[in-house]
């Protein structure tokens, strides 16, 4: 069946992937990891078939790790001194769609929670339609859950979207977002941005340039479209030219930076504690991430990383907030 799907959607498969239909999740798990944040990836394969992507062609389905092995990896970490698990996987979201009896990430979720599994729960990429109003209601109200989700976004352009063959539009993901924020007062959002698909006009880029400030992103991982042979997009006509690429790139970039010192400006304003979990330190200083994902500087004794304070915001600069542990 998988087979079908890849040629149906226009593929190639290169001789060296052999048939991964019915293949299981690939035995694996983290034993050990610093105090700070540890990855743990619950599940593989992708069935999205992106018109620039290869992964649903070399990945295969989705194929999850069972519930239990995933509890056990968190929390076999957590008493080990971890306090940050990130939930990865090529589509996160999709976790639990093969399993015969239902259960999802949001269902994971819960079992984490209730069980106090570790301290901080943070998911990788999630797509857009992904982030329903079921399973944002389902998780807002969690302990574990930190208040911060990285969309994979990839355009803000509903032209752009439907050439990728995305799930979703630009409404959709606002929607959607509206949501979380209603939910999640404090929540920040990050994102990936793609420019220089092909045919993407000024306009198009454009409308990704309003989205970051509609959505008001915190940051977003702006890259440049690259053609991968065997997708349906490398045969697309239109091919931006490398020289535009780069100078939407900057472009984009430069926006997402401007947004982000609004949001921190407003942070600091606020007088609001930020939780965070202190990293690297270097000459008296720590950097540190807050739950929101806020990249904070503190000054501290040498000696508590991995430990979890609360910072007192008192100036942004470079993107970061710079504050005192109280």
């Amino acid at each position: 069946m998988f087979q079908e799907l890849v040629q149906n959607s226009g593929f190639r498969i290169p001789n060296l992937v052999g048939p991964l239909d019915g293949a299981s999740f690939e035995p694996m798990c983290v034993k050990n990891a610093p105090r700070t944040r540890a990855y743990v990836k619950i599940e593989d394969g992708c069935e999205c078939r992106c018109s620039y992507c290869a992964i649903s062609a070399a990945r295969g389905p989705v194929r999850s790790k069972q519930p239990e092995a995933v509890i056990s990896e968190v929390e076999g970490l957590y008493k080990k001194g971890t306090l940050e698990i990130v939930l990865t996987g090529i589509e996160t979201g999709s976790y639990g769609a093969d399993f015969d009896k239902k259960y999802d990430l949001a269902d994971l979720l819960r079992e984490l929670d209730a069980r106090h599994s570790c301290e901080r729960i943070r998911l990788g990429s999630m797509a857009p339609e992904l982030l329903s109003d079921s399973f944002v209601s389902s998780v807002a109200g969690l302990k574990i859950m930190v208040p911060h989700f990285h969309i994979s976004m990839q355009s803000g352009s509903d032209n752009v979207l439907r050439g990728m063959k995305r799930r979703y539009n630009r409404s959709m993901a606002l929607k959607n977002i509206a949501r979380i924020r209603e939910l999640m007062p404090d929540v920040m959002l990050t994102a990936d941005l793609m420019v220089g698909f092909p045919g993407e006009s000024e306009e198009d880029f454009l409308d990704t340039m309003r989205f970051v400030r509609e959505a008001r992103l915190l940051d977003a991982h702006v890259f440049a479209y690259s053609r991968r042979e065997g997708t349906p997009a490398a045969d697309y006509p239109n091919q931006i030219p490398e020289q535009i690429k780069h100078e939407r790139s900057q472009r984009l970039i430069s926006e997402c930076a401007a947004v982000r010192d609004e949001i921190l400006s407003e942070v600091v304003n606020s007088g609001r504690s930020l939780s965070c979990i202190l990293e690297s330190w270097r000459g008296g200083v720590y950097t540190a991430h807050s739950d929101s994902y806020i990249e904070v500087c503190v000054e501290g004794e040498r000696g508590l990383t991995g430990s979890m304070v609360l910072v007192k915001p008192l100036r942004h600069e470079n993107g970061k907030i710079y504050g005192k542990i109280i």
